[in-house]
């Protein structure tokens, strides 16, 4: 899959069936409309494509709310490649990008820019300045340009829309079942391993810091983790405490991982990190030495969990 980012026009070949969304997470809601223009694209003859914004207009225009993101860039561009697309376009969201009329940004952006004949849009979808268009508009200003465009129905769970917020809520919640029916996956968080301040270590459980970045927050407390160290194909098992650390007067929020039967020096690579379940909310104990014994507790518990879980029905 070609990646193209900023201005720069596609310089493809053939015009292209584009979904157009943010499509964080890229859930299972996210994945039927993109596999509708993947369907459409091959009956076509045409490229798939799908398009997206950086920085997510949600933090553009609300720099200082909390964290959101459901997934990495690299993560989505991945998946997005995995499921056959043949394009990506990441469009900059800037003030420029935010003032665009419905027309400009239908005419000189995917029209001209991306090189869209058809687009594939959620059935709520809204674009231009002051989010002044809908489906509606869009259908209209793609006739006028030679263009079509269909909405599609997202898939539903338990019938409501699959939506990023429903599975941010799970996160929040520390539902990670929840969440993973949502996504279709288990939630995974990417993030560089930091130096701690290795009290882990100090009392035999040596953890990786890992940074959360502009991610989700999951609920406060231990999980039961999967990791792999990006561009590793082992997987290792885990628990993981996600929370301010108030055994030890800790005051800034930390992902720690620690990893069974493993101990190599991992400081400055990338950890995947994947929650399976929130096994309990986050405790202050009575010194360390109780701490160290409900580690020893969640460990075996986690291990537990992840046995049952990984081995799938009997």
């Amino acid at each position: 899959m070609k990646i193209i980012t900023g201005p720069d026009r596609a310089s493809q070949s053939k015009a292209a069936v584009l979904a157009l969304g943010n499509f964080d997470g890229v859930h299972e809601g996210h994945q039927s409309l993109l596999n509708l223009a993947l369907s459409e694209a091959r009956a076509s003859g045409l490229d798939s494509a799908v398009a997206l914004f950086d920085p997510h207009p949600r933090r553009f225009f609300a720099p200082e709310s909390p964290p959101f993101r459901l997934m990495s860039a690299s993560r989505g561009a991945a998946t997005l490649a995995r499921m056959g697309f043949d394009r990506l376009h990441v469009l900059p969201f800037d003030a420029a990008m935010a003032a665009r009329s419905p027309e400009s940004f239908v005419v000189d952006i995917l029209k001209n820019l991306v090189g869209a004949k058809t687009i594939m849009v959620g059935r709520d979808f809204q674009f231009g300045k002051d989010r002044a268009g809908d489906f509606d508009a869009l259908q209209s200003l793609c006739a006028k340009n030679g263009m079509t465009a269909h909405a599609a129905d997202l898939a539903q769970s338990g019938g409501e829309k699959i939506s990023s917020s429903q599975i941010r809520c799970a996160i929040g919640e520390g539902r990670m079942a929840d969440a993973a029916q949502l996504l279709g996956r288990p939630w995974t968080l990417d993030g560089i391993v930091e130096l701690g301040d290795q009290r882990g270590r100090a009392i035999g459980f040596p953890t990786a810091n890992v940074a959360l970045g502009d991610y989700v927050r999951p609920a406060y407390g231990v999980y039961a983790v999967t990791a792999q160290i990006e561009g590793k194909d082992m997987v290792l098992s885990g628990v993981a405490n996600m929370g301010v650390r108030p055994t030890v007067d800790g005051q800034t929020e930390r992902l720690e991982v620690h990893l069974f039967d493993f101990d190599a020096d991992i400081y400055g690579k990338t950890l995947c990190v994947s929650f399976h379940e929130h096994l309990r909310g986050e405790q202050k104990f009575d010194g360390l030495d109780a701490l160290k014994a409900q580690i020893e507790l969640d460990a075996n518990r986690a291990k537990a969990c992840l046995a049952a879980r990984l081995s799938g029905p009997a």
